[in-house]
């Protein structure tokens, strides 16, 4: 994959394109098979839905392309440790490698917070690695937050 179909990238995009929008900028790609199946950025503001994650909207999109409510053998990519919802939607819907950039030591529910994935009531825990355009989805973060507390 070159830097314009990496799943990361794409996911970068959507981060951006939701910062333009005046949305925390956090962005997510669904990928099955090496084919991006849904890309999307948080909406939360637009739709006037506290539900409209990144994360949340692509597992949507993704399961009504593939006509399923599960989503295994699918990794999804998200510019930003999950809160403790989105966590919870990745398990429900079986998604096989989660892959994020930057750590959410406030609100994060993969590896701080409430730790999803390893709760005895989690029954499906995905493979989890983080780092993957780190810098630069802090550095948007960082940026959008500076510039609300102007």
């Amino acid at each position: 994959m070159n830097q314009k179909t990496d799943p990361m990238s794409l996911a970068l995009a959507q981060a951006h394109a939701a910062a333009a929008r005046g949305e925390v900028p956090i962005g997510a790609v669904l990928v099955k098979d090496g084919a991006v199946i849904s890309v999307a950025g948080n909406r939360t503001r637009e739709l006037n839905d506290p539900t409209a994650h990144a994360e949340i909207l692509v597992i949507r999109e993704a399961c009504q392309i593939l006509a399923d409510e599960r989503l295994t053998g699918c990794d999804l990519f998200v510019t930003l440790e999950p809160c403790t919802m989105c966590a919870a939607a990745v398990s429900f819907a079986r998604i096989r490698r989660l892959y994020y950039g930057a750590q959410d030591i406030k609100g994060g529910g993969v590896e701080n917070g409430a730790r999803f994935f390893t709760q005895p009531t989690c029954h499906h825990a995905p493979e989890v690695y983080s780092g993957f355009g780190e810098a630069e989805s802090e550095a948007l973060l960082k940026e959008f937050f500076k510039a609300k507390r102007l």
